[in-house]
């Protein structure tokens, strides 16, 4: 059969200059609106901006005509219309980049997660930005001229974007040494060059995860030693968005830990995570490569702190009221309780409390050998951060009731979160309960940790996910709470609470674990416990 398409109508480049003056115009008010900040117009800049607006219609004008030629001309700009509104809704929304990482949180994400996304705003968007243009591109004939006048036309066209968008650099040489040496991170808001490209590099970092064939074994030497006679019982908990700045023991103004506050847990204040998301942080807590040397391809292909303390006969047990482990614990038993058929409090949000309804059973049924469980909550996962507690929790009022977060104020906002810390507080002073009633039988402890924090509306940032390079402080200092029972009888407590406002990362988490349960491994880093230089002298 031979291609054809109508001899009338618009030549597919007009249709794709057409289509990149769109998208800059309407899917870009993020980009513009950071640009702006680091350049005013009343600077003398006008020039300058107004041609970085033309290399951004350049360079995407550039990006459709390298991808789209004949029959496939149509089907490729609808699908980047779509996709760019959604991009554009959730950058001005909240103020995030739709990076790679955000890429893999989106994948890993559950359905009511999603949902809590889902709002008229978004729809809107989606509707004006990406249907309706669709719909219109749909229905405009192209004409066909034949492919090797069609070819010679492209080529035309690349070749005279580039020379305009070299000359506009040469024109402007200043302008753009600063833009590209000081203000890398403007890039990121770039819609929809900088999306697609990090759904490249995510889908390219999957298959190649996928590909791998031998998992690295590591701490395989990891034993307790025959002199620790003591069995320990510590409990891992992994919040979810929490900020540190937002937990009363660390200076905040309302009282979100009265429970923690209570049983004198130990807050290390200058707490910071590896990232800004959940599909890297949790599995980089984990992993023993280290912040600096760590990326999701690389934890994945070696084993973990599970495996470690499994390679040493430990019971691991991993529960969880979140999405999953990301991967983390594949080799260890794991419960999810997102259901109500498991967790019985669900109303209908299941709640974190719900995973200890059976820990004591699973703990009595463990008749030897030390046992680590980890906690993965729901925490404060936004936006709809009223979900997060049962009503009897709301203090803080009025608490924003909505998961679309443009429709309440920051004071609302703030409340909503400021009620889900207040239910983890609640959830882990049951946590401790559970660990006393086992204080004569185990070394029991408590660990609580949050993956990353969040942006409440501060220079019009919400959520989390931003490059942790440019992300704001509150979404990497996160809380740390540290708990003992009474069978830590070597730890010099004032010690630990004059370490407490130590910087410490993720990296620490490990290597305290380690420690406390006495595990002896080539992989154990002293200098990295947290308690390292906290113990009393040996009698």
């Amino acid at each position: 059969m031979r291609f054809r398409l109508p001899a009338h109508g618009l030549t597919s480049n007009t249709l794709i200059a057409l289509v990149a003056v769109f998208l800059v115009a309407s899917g870009n008010l993020s980009f513009f609106g950071k640009v702006l900040t680091a350049y005013p117009l009343a600077t003398g800049n006008a020039l300058a901006l107004a041609s970085l607006a033309a290399m951004l219609v350049g360079s995407t004008l550039l990006l459709l005509a390298l991808t789209c030629f004949g029959r496939t001309t149509k089907p490729v700009l609808i699908g980047i219309l779509l996709l760019a509104s959604l991009a554009a809704h959730f950058m001005d929304s909240y103020g995030v980049v739709i990076n790679d990482d955000m890429l893999q949180n989106a994948a890993q994400t559950n359905l009511a997660e999603a949902g809590d996304l889902l709002n008229f705003r978004l729809l809107g968007y989606f509707v004006m930005l990406g249907v309706l243009p669709a719909i219109a591109i749909a229905r405009l004939p192209l004409r066909w001229r034949g492919i090797r006048v069609e070819a010679i036309a492209r080529g035309k066209l690349l070749a005279a974007v580039v020379l305009l968008m070299v000359g506009t650099v040469l024109a402007f040489g200043g302008f753009y040494a600063s833009f590209l040496r000081e203000h890398k991170s403007l890039r990121s808001y770039a819609n929809p060059g900088y999306f697609i490209y990090s759904a490249i590099k995510y889908s390219t970092g999957s298959l190649a995860v996928k590909s791998r064939q031998a998992l690295t074994s590591i701490g395989a030497d990891a034993q307790i030693p025959a002199s620790d006679v003591e069995r320990e019982l510590f409990i891992l908990v992994i919040g979810e968005t929490a900020r540190a700045d937002r937990f009363s023991l660390n200076g905040y103004i309302r009282d979100t830990n009265p429970q923690l506050r209570q049983a004198n847990a130990i807050s290390f204040s200058n707490f910071r995570a590896c990232g800004t998301s959940t599909a890297v942080s949790v599995p980089c807590m984990f992993s023993l490569l280290g912040m600096d040397k760590f990326d999701t391809k690389k934890g994945a292909a070696q084993e973990n702190l599970l495996d470690v303390l499994t390679h040493a006969g430990v019971n691991v047990l991993w529960l969880d009221n979140n999405s999953d482990s990301k991967d983390v614990a594949l080799r260890v038993p794991y419960q999810s309780y997102k259901s109500p058929e498991i967790n019985p409090l669900c109303d209908p949000e299941c709640r974190d409390v719900g995973m200890l309804s059976a820990l004591q059973k699973h703990i009595d049924a463990q008749p030897r050998g030390d046992i680590f469980i980890v906690l993965h909550q729901m925490g404060n996962h936004g936006p709809a951060y009223f979900k997060r507690y049962p009503p009897e929790f709301e203090k803080f009022k009025p608490a924003c009731q909505s998961a679309d977060l443009s429709l309440c104020s920051r004071e609302e906002i703030g409340n909503a979160y400021d009620n889900a810390i207040l239910y983890t507080d609640f959830f882990l002073g049951k946590v401790i309960e559970l660990l006393k009633m086992n204080d004569n039988k185990f070394e029991t402890a408590l660990l609580y940790v949050s993956d990353h924090g969040e942006s409440l509306g501060e220079n019009g940032v919400y959520l989390h996910g931003l490059p942790p390079a440019i992300a704001p402080d509150a979404q990497l200092h996160v809380p740390a709470i540290l708990w003992l029972g009474s069978g830590f009888k070597d730890v010099d407590f004032s010690a630990l609470r004059r370490k407490s406002g130590t910087r410490f990362t993720h990296d620490n988490i490990a290597h305290t674990v380690l420690g406390a349960m006495e595990i002896g491994t080539s992989v154990y880093r002293p200098e990295l416990d947290m308690l390292d230089g906290c113990r009393k002298p040996e009698r």
